[in-house]
């Protein structure tokens, strides 16, 4: 698949289940929330805490499959090499991830003062691979 129309399904379709390596090689699964930034990179909000920040951040291979609101359907997987940004660089990529999203817009002060309390992370993951490119 290629990337482009990767980017497409993901800027219009944002559940997904995030995929990353755990220490001892299995993969850790969550769900997830995913939109794509301005550079074409796959977003999502996390929390510093969280195991998939720490699997990323010791071994940044991230796979995410993401599929329409309806589940059943199209669907597609993504791939590569992610990147776990923290407070507080993450602030204005964490403000630019919630704005590509067609909720209203919350007040900015009081949204500012949440990712701090929560401890927010931005994951960007560099497309690599995309799929799938057959169907059984």
């Amino acid at each position: 698949m290629d990337l482009d129309e990767a980017r497409a399904f993901l800027r219009e379709n944002h559940r997904g289940v995030l995929a990353t390596r755990r220490v001892g090689g299995g993969i850790q699964q969550s769900p997830v929330l995913v939109n794509v930034d301005g550079e074409g990179r796959a977003i999502i909000s996390s929390r510093e805490t969280a195991y998939k920040a720490r699997n990323l951040r010791r071994d940044p291979w991230a796979q995410a499959c993401v599929f329409t609101d309806g589940f059943v359907g199209q669907w597609l997987f993504v791939e590569g090499r992610a990147r776990v940004l923290s407070l507080p660089e993450a602030m204005d990529p964490l403000i630019d991830y919630y704005k590509r999203f067609p909720d209203e817009n919350p007040d900015w002060d009081d949204y500012r003062v949440r990712m701090e309390r929560e401890q927010r992370v931005l994951i960007q993951i560099e497309l690599q691979r995309a799929g799938p490119d057959r169907q059984g």
